[in-house]
């Protein structure tokens, strides 16, 4: 516990004692600019071998340039304040899935899980934080949604820079655990959401667990996906 508040000041006081600059282009004074958030402003279907049979799998963004500097600045050197304007990307990204597959039920977000160390090191769950900040916002909207964060990475699992798919997916195999008591309901419209969509093992094994506890995913969305 100790670990985690003292994690979550540290992050907090980054976000006070820094000047406020755009994360991907440095301006000064606002936290993510117009131009930069144009990185993010598309809708566009992400292919990997290990998502064939899966839902629809998207991102917004590549993994380069403005964008890419924004997903670290947020989970890696303590820019929590990012959360909002990503969640905001995340929501009008959702709001499109709906129209493109014509959806009518209120969404259910799953965030893909972190390592216990990362979380405690980031403040907390790093995609936990945005996908309560992209419920509020679809809701305020009125696209009724809420958070099932029921997903946890077990110990054990490295951290996954560096590794190619077949490692990915020897390192969460079986790490990928469900919190039962917070799954969504069986019949719920659910979102998968994540920060940057690489091999897809992350993504297969989170789905894998949905599956397995009888919970159909309607679509993958993440912030960015690397170019393969």
């Amino acid at each position: 516990m100790r670990v985690s508040w003292f994690g979550a000041g540290l992050s907090g006081l980054v976000d006070l004692m820094l000047p406020l600059r755009c994360a991907g282009c440095d301006a000064a004074g606002v936290a993510w600019c117009r131009d930069c958030a144009r990185e993010l402003g598309g809708l566009r279907r992400v292919e990997r071998p290990l998502l064939e049979a899966v839902p629809p799998v998207y991102a917004l963004g590549r993994y380069r340039g403005a964008a890419r500097r924004a997903v670290l600045a947020y989970k890696e050197s303590g820019r929590r304040h990012l959360a909002e304007p990503l969640a905001r990307h995340i929501a009008i990204g959702l709001r499109a899935i709906t129209a493109e597959h014509r959806l009518d039920q209120a969404w259910y977000l799953v965030p893909a899980p972190s390592r216990t160390i990362a979380s405690r090191r980031r403040g907390g769950a790093h995609m936990s934080r945005i996908a309560h900040r992209a419920a509020a916002g679809l809701t305020g909207a009125g696209h009724p949604a809420a958070v099932a964060d029921c997903l946890v990475t077990a110990r054990g699992a490295a951290d996954s820079a560096g590794l190619d798919a077949a490692e990915r997916v020897r390192n969460l195999s079986g790490r990928v655990l469900g919190r039962t008591s917070r799954f969504p309901p069986q019949a719920a419209q659910v979102a998968l959401i994540d920060d940057v969509i690489t091999t897809g093992a992350t993504v297969a094994s989170c789905l894998a667990v949905l599956g397995a506890a009888g919970i159909e995913v309607a679509a993958v969305l993440g912030l960015t996906a690397t170019a393969a």
